[in-house]
């Protein structure tokens, strides 16, 4: 086996960091700077219209507390691990978003995570994140499928026929899961990661839904204020119920987190042009979702990859 000097080491982390946080702040600035269909001039005039400091404030309160909960979320799954601070949380939470940043549906994010852990708790360290991830997804797809039936019972943008067509391959899918989950593929099956799950005390689970639910409805109702502050006048169900069918399709999509804004901003056009909203203040309001959301932890989670240092093993390996 070939050894890498120490100081040779040292320099590709360096180079690694560098390219991380440099690849990051590129794409950030490619997304807002090459974008034509964001009209500078129009947002301008009407942030000087609604400028207010207090709405700005009360618009970038749900972004901290956006990330915030993904970080109590965090701190209560690596706990199966080892207790962790809320500091310790944020920089794992943030630093793996960074890391995660140009990988398709953020995938780089669990590999960030279990740098932070000792080698030995990897599978541990994804197993726990794709929990984290998994609930917020579920939590998507329920709210979802709830606000697309009523917003389709307003508009009907899908057929009868689809929606049950939709039903019948669900019903499918549970079905051959169900069929299957006892079928074994490299040492893994559905039904030993249902046995996995369930070794998770029920409290944690319980904890995790929790603060699943509270980071959905941070994030959808400041999708809603920003709807508001550009002068969008619908009513609140409405609003709410296509802004849930928004992210759950989606998030259904494969995408990169860079790219994020643009996904979501292609079908947030789609269903909010049918409520007749302007379209260059939907791909604005995508945008700044992105940005409040995504490129300010990227920011500050640059500055976590940039002094990451593996911790020691011994407390690495504490429980």
């Amino acid at each position: 086996m070939i050894s890498i000097p120490h100081k040779a080491k040292q320099f590709l982390v360096l180079v690694v960091k560098l390219l991380i946080v440099g690849g990051a702040f590129y794409f950030i600035y490619n997304q807002l700077a090459q974008n034509d269909k964001l009209d500078w001039q129009k947002f301008i005039v009407l942030f000087k219209k609604n400028q207010s400091v207090s709405g700005i404030a009360f618009i970038l309160l749900f972004s901290v507390l956006n990330r915030y909960f993904e970080i109590l979320k965090w701190q209560n799954l690596a706990q199966v691990i080892h207790k962790i601070s809320v500091s310790e949380a944020t920089k794992q939470v943030l630093g793996a978003l960074t890391a995660g940043l140009f990988t398709p549906n953020g995938i780089g994010e669990y590999a960030g995570k279990a740098l932070f852990f000792d080698k030995k708790d990897t599978k541990k360290v994804v197993f726990l994140n794709l929990i984290c991830n998994g609930i917020q997804m579920v939590l998507t797809v329920v709210f979802g499928i709830f606000g697309l039936m009523y917003f389709n019972s307003k508009y009907n943008v899908i057929t009868p026929t689809t929606v049950a067509l939709l039903f019948g391959l669900l019903v499918v899918l549970f079905l051959v899961v169900f069929v299957l989950k006892k079928i074994t593929i490299k040492g893994y099956s559905i039904e030993k990661l249902i046995h996995k799950i369930n070794e998770i005390p029920k409290s944690i689970h319980q904890k995790n839904i929790l603060l699943g639910i509270c980071r959905y409805l941070v994030f959808s109702h400041q999708y809603y204020f920003l709807f508001l502050a550009f002068d969008v006048d619908l009513p609140y169900i409405t609003l709410i119920a296509t802004i849930s069918s928004v992210y759950f399709l989606a998030s259904s999509l494969p995408t990169f987190q860079f790219l994020d804004f643009a996904v979501k901003g292609s079908v947030a056009v789609y269903f909010f042009g049918i409520l007749g909203v302007n379209e260059w203040i939907v791909i604005f309001i995508s945008t700044l979702m992105w940005f409040l959301n995504v490129v300010l932890p990227v920011i500050i989670g640059s500055y976590y990859v940039l002094n990451f240092k593996n911790p020691p093993s011994p407390q690495r390996g504490n429980k």
